[in-house]
């Protein structure tokens, strides 16, 4: 059986291990492949692994040899998966591999705005304490979590995670899905437009669809409190991030943490990356080594599954 990764950096950058996939046939391996080497690399694969490397029907038909698909990711979007329907074959995610990872890393966001740890830091490797007539001094506001309200939109595994922590820094927890979850009675389910209004840090954990791309736009945001705080990593197209920029910049927003962009890499024009107090991390939420391991584990256990006949993690059958 022939194992083709098309993009294997970013999950295994070099300090983890493909050989797990030598028990089940030969592996090629690429870190990258671009457009016009996608059908040359594929060609010969009857299992093919992707995370990024987009799978279109153009280029799915062209593939005769084809078996299964095995993803990288969670999301599917990447892999047209009704024509792999059409053909019989499966595709499999890796599910709930990053959810402990995504929700540490909405903290770390919310922490460095209520602390303002690198602010600080920085001025007193510039010698501002060392000269400072008093025993301590502030560039920036420090402000507690405790009492604040902060608002979940999307309450899968990820958002109940973020509930969870929020209620160890004792923090009014909101929330807004379409199905209210009846087992979640610490979280009060409202509205968006009651969400946006109440909350001081809204945090966004929906999957990227027709109906949430674009949905945080212009009235959503500027009904948000004036001087609240925005996170989002969930995907970045589910933001209007031209509205985005122009509610940090004129002082609505007081900021946002940000791990997901429009266009990844973004353009140089993308207006967030010159917006105040705009926080972008290089969609890392799910990279930590511990959490890329667990998805290699489950992408052994995904293979595994295909090879005796019983595929599991399938999102198209």
């Amino acid at each position: 059986m022939k194992i083709v990764i098309l993009d294997g950096h970013t999950t295994n950058p070099g300090d983890l291990s493909w050989a797990f996939l030598n028990e089940y046939g030969d592996v090629s391996i690429y870190d990258r492949t671009p457009k016009e080497l996608i059908i040359e690399r594929s060609l010969p694969a009857d299992i093919l692994i992707t995370n990024k490397t987009p799978l279109p029907k153009s280029i799915l038909e062209q593939l005769p040899n084809l078996k299964y698909v095995a993803l990288l990711s969670t999301g599917y979007n990447i892999a047209d998966t009704d024509y792999l329907k059409e053909r019989g074959i499966p595709v499999s995610n890796i599910p709930d591999y990053s959810t402990e990872a995504v929700a540490q890393h909405v903290f770390a966001f919310i922490l460095e705005h209520y602390n303002s740890v690198a602010l600080h830091s920085e001025a007193v490797r510039g010698g501002e304490w060392s000269i400072c007539p008093d025993f301590c001094f502030l560039k920036g506001p420090v402000m507690e979590l405790m009492g604040k309200t902060i608002g979940i939109i999307g309450f899968g595994k990820i958002g109940r995670s973020v509930a969870e922590k929020a209620l160890a820094f004792k923090m009014n927890v909101i929330a807004y899905t379409p199905n209210p979850k009846k087992d979640a009675d610490f979280v009060e389910f409202v509205s968006l437009d009651e969400l946006a209004e109440r909350s001081d840090i809204v945090t966004i954990h929906t999957p990227l669809t027709d109906a949430t791309r674009g949905f945080i736009n212009r009235d959503f945001i500027f009904k948000m409190k004036k001087g609240a705080f925005l996170v989002n990593t969930s995907r970045g197209p589910v933001i209007d991030e031209q509205a985005l920029a122009d509610a940090l910049n004129s002082g609505h927003l007081a900021g946002a943490g940000l791990d997901v962009l429009s266009t990844e890499p973004p353009s140089k024009d993308n207006p967030l990356l010159t917006a105040q107090n705009c926080f972008i991390t290089p969609h890392i939420a799910w990279a930590g080594r511990e959490t890329r391991a667990r998805l290699l584990s489950i992408l052994n256990e995904n293979i595994k599954a295909f090879v005796n006949g019983k595929p599991q993690n399938v999102v198209n059958m």
